[in-house]
């Protein structure tokens, strides 16, 4: 079963969880959606505000966090959910309505702006933007995929989260044996990364 093959069916591991001060508990963390993902320096992304068709924009974020938006300014957006610069832009286009401002929609077309690196047992590691939402498989095929010996089940995904640093360990052995089917499969969820994470693979 190839990685590709797993990609594609995968609903994906379960994962354990350590707190920064050092607590464990197992959650059962549903696979990422791209609707969590926050802007980044760097994204592509489209704004529609509808039936206003001279304030539809493809706009690139500013390697400072920002973007520059009609009647709106200039606006910091780093780390905002697409939602919530839906709000923002909303909020400033208000003085130029009598009424209610048109819907604002926000999609991050290209988020090239993510970026994250991947360590330890792998045969090619470094640090990676691919351009587009990718999950631990993901990121362990762009760095060449596991060398023998590496130990699958204790994989960390080391993120930046309020208040500290957050851990995911994360359990793929099971999808890398040659009797691997949907049952291993259904057991795992794969967590979708975030921009700035660290994968180590023991």
């Amino acid at each position: 079963m190839t990685l590709e093959i797993l990609r594609a069916v995968a609903v994906a591991a379960s994962l354990l969880v350590v707190t920064p001060a050092g607590a464990q508990a197992v959650l059962p963390a549903p696979l990422a959606e791209p609707a969590s993902y926050r802007i980044n320096p760097g994204d592509q992304l489209e704004v529609y505000v509808w039936g206003e068709e001279r304030l539809q924009r493809s706009v690139k974020v500013l390697p400072d966090g920002t973007m520059a938006f009609p009647l709106a300014g200039q606006l910091s957006v780093q780390g905002l959910l697409p939602q919530e610069l839906e709000a923002v832009i909303s909020e400033r286009l208000k003085a130029q309505y009598r009424g209610q401002v048109p819907q604002v929609t926000v999609s991050v077309v290209a988020p090239t702006g993510l970026q994250f690196s991947v360590m330890g047992k792998v045969k090619a590691p470094g640090s990676f933007s691919p351009g587009r939402y990718v999950t631990v498989l993901d990121a362990l095929s762009m760095a060449g995929g596991p060398v023998e010996f590496a130990n699958l089940d204790s994989i960390l995904v080391i993120r930046k989260a309020p208040p500290g640093l957050t851990t995911l360990r994360v359990k793929v052995a099971s999808l890398f044996k040659s009797g691997a089917d949907a049952s291993d499969i259904a057991l795992a969820r794969i967590p979708v990364l975030e921009t700035g994470d660290v994968i180590i693979v023991p």
